[in-house]
């Protein structure tokens, strides 16, 4: 009886430790998400402004005819780049994330290359039928978003330059409450004559008209160049929005699962006890009744 009340002291203790590791990742994913979420609200508002800018300089320039190659756009190879995790107790994250990459791509003509961001995401793909291209190390901070998206448009550029890829797709979650997220997909490139209908569709926020000065060639290509970065960084700041509070949803349930196992091995371990002490007192009063006896 004493070997099962050690076995079940070392398994309170264990316990007690594994509940202390996951309060301190419940900690840090929630002051995490904070400083990602406030990310969030601010490229949203610069994401449209970007947008306004791009949207004021294509109603000043004339829609290009729809050449044969943008026809050939449809049909060639697709680089997708999808954002997942680095690091584990994140639940469904990467799985989710790779189930959509796969449902969504499959409706899609022409070849498909991935290039994973995140260690965790690309090791998913490893049992696909997808061809694996570039892998990206994420960040783990704010500042360090920028560097990575300037390796990925060199990656882009790269391959554009080469004809191995005609479109760019982004996929990643999307936060949508502190507990709750969805995936996303966005097409990057081309710049076709959809994604210049969407722009100009527009309603411009006040009743001035904008102008772009100097025919709006030079704003157009900055605007288009800031769309494509803050496009990027957006995508990745969401992804780690959500990887973040899919880590705190996931520390919630197992500090949930931690603490009812504590109550059971803690009641087990007292009624154990007491049955021990129950059997050593009722060992006492047999030994002085009979001793009473003689």
């Amino acid at each position: 009886m004493s070997d099962s009340m050690e076995s079940l002291r070392r398994k309170i203790s264990s316990a007690g430790e594994l509940q202390s590791v996951v309060r301190t990742m419940k900690a840090m994913a929630a002051s995490s998400i904070g400083q990602y979420e406030n990310a969030v609200r601010s490229l949203d508002d610069y994401y449209q402004t970007v947008q306004l800018g791009l949207s004021a300089c294509l109603l000043q320039t004339q829609p290009q005819a729809e050449s044969a190659s943008a026809m050939r756009e449809e049909t060639g190879a697709i680089g997708a780049v999808v954002f997942g995790s680095d690091q584990g107790l994140v639940g469904q994250f990467n799985d989710l994330m790779v189930e959509f990459v796969i449902n969504r791509l499959e409706n899609l003509p022409g070849k498909k290359i991935i290039w994973a961001v995140g260690e965790r995401i690309q090791s998913r793909f490893e049992s696909v039928d997808l061809v694996p291209g570039a892998h990206f190390v994420l960040p783990n901070t704010i500042g360090a978003i920028t560097p990575l998206v300037g390796q990925i448009l060199m990656e882009i550029e790269t391959q554009r330059e080469q004809g191995a890829i005609d479109q760019v797709y982004l996929f990643y979650h999307r936060p949508q409450s502190r507990a709750v997220y969805l995936p996303v997909s966005q097409r990057l490139l081309p710049l076709d004559d959809t994604w210049r209908r969407d722009l100009e569709a527009i309603a411009w926020p006040t009743r001035y008209l904008p102008e772009v000065l100097n025919r709006g060639e030079g704003a157009l290509l900055a605007m288009v160049r800031e769309y494509i970065f803050v496009s990027l960084f957006r995508a990745c700041a969401e992804s780690l929005a959500s990887e973040n509070a899919s880590r705190l949803l996931a520390m919630q349930r197992a500090e949930k699962n931690i603490d009812e196992l504590l109550e059971d091995l803690n009641q087990g371990y007292h009624r154990l006890r007491q049955g021990t002490i129950d059997a050593e007192l009722f060992d006492l009063v047999s030994g002085f009744e009979a001793l009473t006896k003689i």
